[in-house]
């Protein structure tokens, strides 16, 4: 135990036998000694060099007897000045002392630094209630790099640049270069869903626990998700599945019903064999609730609900009363389930799932008509997943070029459509620090410059999956430059086959879904269940590649920012955002988190697969008839699963 003493007190009344050091220097090597520096010295007069506890027999490595019979102390290399006398013989201290030891070092050690660990997090939390709580005002914002929307100024820098640009230009037909490596398969749970579900002969209607009702909310692809888990809660609990309902939203206003977006018919045969649907519940039953459909008992069930929950709380409450109703229902069934309710909700998504007539219809002429202007490439095109619209930039708080005008009006859009939402004290808006962490919409300049950075040159037709953009005057110019063969449904479509599907958001969605899920490139530049769902389903499609661009957008704003960048940099930066795009297109993560983006309907493979086992109609080459409302007659259609 080495202390060294104060300057301004001389302790020489201490005398330690062991060892002769030099005078500002003092060692004990019992607990006897150390407990008297304990009282003797406090932290005040004394300063901790180091700690040396000392086994008597590493004692000479420390202590060494020279041959002028003088010792050195070999912590600091210096030779004392007087002989030595001998050493004392070693004391062997017990081993409940040595702990003992131990532990008041360490403790005395911490208590001297305990005030310093409790004030750093008070440090913290006033550094950070400064910087973005109430007195954020008085500090000022912080410049962080990537903040500022500075992507016009950069493309009127490099823009003569990106139009002589023809060097590298990459063909549609050779983006994906990896393959999925296929996994030896599990046997595929048909015989189990059978046997659980018992609904292969007249008697299976005796199991039958009851009916459920379900109210899907949100847009096209959550009500997507709400239908196949409630096909899944059905399998589970051996219910009849009533046609679930659809929830109007002020938001997406659209008052479209099952029938409206999907064929009621080939959703009820597709499942017939697993689930049984009907329509309406019986008069018989609905007697018992004065033919009053809010009458019937609704419950809620917390999200993510469990195989446990399921049958330990609901199912008892559907025997019971026969019909329940279950509203919301998003996110209502966990991602972790048996293998034969995993199987129900593959099922429900990839076949029973088609769009309706009017639909599949429409979809199909777009689709030949993208393929059409795509000749110069072989048929195949890019689609782009732009949500730009005027209420996804005011949801995602984020500033561009506007200055206050933008401000106020995004200000009052937010207020319009939910309320206080934005204006609770406890929220704080940073549209800067949204901005750096990849929380704001792509505009459509930057996604043509990423698209340019890439190698896609002004000959590659890309298909808009858009609503209204926000400013489109001033937003699409500087895109469809880049990109003069740009479409969307309005312009591929005439207004007397759109007029069906004016004012139906989820309507004209679907169409969206349709013709972006056969492009040979799909681009996604935000989150959502949209390309989420889209992405499991080209992974269904394309033999496990979602074929998907995933852009990088921290990493992009940071480029997009710096005035001194050339052309050649970024687009060298584009072209390993492409890969590793091309790269996390195969991948399938490991543990299966309880969300979206590593969900079934993102990953649907391997445990998809056995949709193709389970009927004739479905081989290996792929019936893509039955996948949906997908085109029946296109090249794309037909090569979807070869």
């Amino acid at each position: 135990f080495v202390v060294r003493q104060n300057r301004k007190k001389n302790f020489n009344v201490l005398k330690f036998p062991q060892i002769h050091l030099p005078k500002n220097i003092s060692v004990a090597t019992t607990p006897r000694d150390l407990s008297l520096i304990h009282y003797l010295f406090s932290p005040s007069k004394i300063k901790i060099e180091a700690f040396f506890f000392l086994s008597p027999m590493k004692s000479k490595i420390y202590h060494q007897q020279n041959s002028n019979n003088s010792v050195v102390g070999s912590d600091n290399g210096c030779r004392s000045e007087s002989p030595s006398p001998p050493l004392s013989p070693n004391r062997r201290v017990p081993r409940r002392q040595r702990r003992q030891t131990l532990f008041r070092a360490s403790s005395f050690s911490f208590r001297r630094k305990l005030r310093y660990l409790l004030l750093l997090p008070m440090i913290y939390a006033s550094g950070v209630f400064m910087c973005v709580g109430p007195f954020s005002g008085l500090v000022g914002w912080v410049y962080v790099p990537g903040s500022v929307y500075r992507s016009p100024e950069i493309y009127r820098k490099l823009r003569d640049d990106i139009f002589a640009d023809n060097s590298t230009d990459v063909e549609l037909s050779s983006v994906w270069k990896y393959k999925r490596r296929p996994k030896m398969q599990k046997p595929c749970p048909n015989s189990t869903v059978t046997s659980h579900l018992a609904l292969n002969g007249e008697s299976s209607a005796l199991t039958l626990s009851g009916y459920l009702i379900v109210e899907a909310n949100g847009g096209l692809n959550q009500q997507r998700s709400a239908i196949c888990n409630a096909v899944a809660v059905a399998g589970l609990l051996n219910a009849v599945l009533v046609i679930p309902e659809f929830e109007f939203h002020a938001i997406w206003k659209d008052s479209s019903t099952f029938g409206d977006i999907y064929d009621e018919d080939h959703f009820i045969s597709s499942l017939e064999r697993y689930v049984k649907v009907v329509r309406h519940v019986p008069n018989e039953v609905m007697a018992r609730f004065d033919y009053n459909l809010t009458s019937i008992p609704t419950i809620r069930v917390q999200a993510w609900a469990t195989v446990k929950y399921y049958n330990g709380e609901v199912y008892p409450m559907l025997k019971e009363r026969g019909v329940i109703r279950i509203s919301p229902f998003a996110n209502r069934l966990a991602m972790s389930v048996p293998p034969y309710i995993q199987l129900l909700r593959c099922i429900a998504n990839y076949k029973a799932l088609k769009f309706s007539s009017p639909i599949s219809t429409l979809a199909e002429k777009l689709v030949d008509r993208m393929v059409e202007k795509s000749s110069d490439t072989g048929g195949k095109y890019v689609a782009v997943h732009l949500r730009f619209e005027e209420d996804m930039v005011a949801f995602s708080c984020c500033l561009y070029e506007g200055g206050r005008a933008e401000k106020s009006e995004m200000d009052v859009i937010r207020q319009k459509s939910w309320k206080g939402k934005f204006k609770r004290r406890d929220r704080v808006i940073r549209p800067d620090l949204n901005r750096v962490i990849g929380k704001c919409p792509l505009t459509p300049l930057e996604v043509g410059m990423m698209l340019r950075g890439m190698g896609f040159d002004n000959n590659t037709s890309i298909y808009l999956a858009s609503g209204r953009i926000y400013q489109p005057e001033k937003h699409l110019a500087p895109l469809q430059e880049m990109f003069p063969r740009l479409y969307t449904k309005e312009s591929l479509a005439t207004p007397e086959e759109l007029a069906p599907f004016e004012g139906y958001s989820s309507r004209m969605a679907a169409l969206d879904y349709t013709v972006s899920l056969l492009s040979e490139v799909f681009v996604t530049t935000q989150g959502g269940n949209f390309p989420h769902f889209l992405m499991g389903h080209r992974r269904f499609l394309f033999g496990g590649h979602a074929k998907t661009i995933i852009p990088d957008k921290p990493k992009l704003v940071l480029l997009l920012q710096d005035m001194e960048m050339r052309w050649e940099v970024f687009k060298k930066e584009m072209k390993q955002m492409l890969g590793e795009s091309d790269r996390k297109g195969v991948m399938v993560p490991r543990l299966r988190k309880i969300n979206r983006k590593t969900s079934i309907y993102t990953y649907p493979l391997p445990e998809c697969e056995c949709i193709f086992h389970l009927s004739s109609n479905f081989s290996t080459t792929g019936n893509i008839q039955n996948l949906g409302a997908l085109h029946p007659t296109s090249n794309l259609m037909t090569s979807a699963r070869l």
